[in-house]
């Protein structure tokens, strides 16, 4: 499997966000169904949803203290990269 995504190191704590579809964040199932699927490839950290829309907006779905920040830093400041888990 190949995506997108970064591990942040943020005030004491270190999470992932993974980039997926948009309809992804829309769907708490699907979103959560989403997170368990991650956990494995970042063991010990929570994992966040990003979905981006057409207009290039992000909205994100995890845990509230780590969406409120993600919420207020531009999505151009996170490290993204390309992971390769088998």
């Amino acid at each position: 499997m190949i995506f997108t995504g970064s591990v942040i190191k943020e005030q004491g704590q270190t999470f992932a966000i993974v980039l997926v579809k948009e309809h992804v964040v829309q769907s708490s199932h699907q979103a959560q169904d989403a997170i368990n699927n991650f956990r494995p490839m970042f063991p010990g950290m929570p994992v966040v949803l990003a979905g981006q829309d057409s207009r290039g907006r992000f909205t994100y779905y995890g845990r509230t203290d780590i969406v409120n920040f993600l919420s207020s830093i531009r999505a151009s400041q996170i490290p993204w990269k390309e992971y390769r888990y088998n």
